[in-house]
């Protein structure tokens, strides 16, 4: 990647560490006209774009990444979450598994599919997931409390279906 580019991703990166989107949109739209294939500018803008609520254009940036690179696990999980907040959990569900297929310890992967997995009621499967990415990284967050979450949802759905 040519060395002003690079300053230039930095430098977006900053701006939307510090809250100014729409600089940093400003630099990776320059990024990614000058170099249409920079898969990084393309990732980044998509969750500059997601950040701001934007979520199927950031879909679709994801979509352009995946194009030049079907196996970047950045693009994959971004886009499953992105999925995941329009509510597709399937299609976010399918996003994670080509994740995890590229990279079978992606603990990050493994409990985003746990979130969706919850969502659509599957909360066994759910649960397996969260395991799955803490057995990968113990302190992983999201995952230690999600899993709390979804067996607690479990023993209440068991309580009330032997009391009905």
């Amino acid at each position: 990647m040519d060395k002003e580019f690079e300053t230039m991703l930095s430098q977006a990166f900053e701006l939307c560490e510090d809250g100014n989107h729409l600089e940093a949109l400003k630099l990776y739209d320059y990024v990614i006209q000058k170099d249409p294939k920079n898969i990084n500018a393309l990732i980044n803008k998509a969750v500059t774009l997601q950040g701001l609520g934007k979520v199927n254009q950031a879909v679709r940036l994801y979509d352009k990444a995946l194009k030049i690179n079907p196996y970047n696990i950045d693009a994959l999980i971004n886009k499953g979450s992105a999925l995941h907040t329009l509510e597709k959990y399937s299609e976010a569900i399918i996003c994670y598994d080509l994740a995890i297929n590229v990279d079978k310890k992606c603990a990050m992967a493994l409990a985003y599919k746990g979130l969706s997995l919850g969502e659509i009621g599957n909360l066994n499967d759910a649960i397996k997931h969260f395991k799955k990415a803490l057995a990968i990284d113990r302190k992983y967050d999201l995952a230690n409390i999600s899993k709390k979450l979804a067996q607690d949802l479990l023993k209440d759905f068991r309580k009330k279906s032997k009391t009905v």
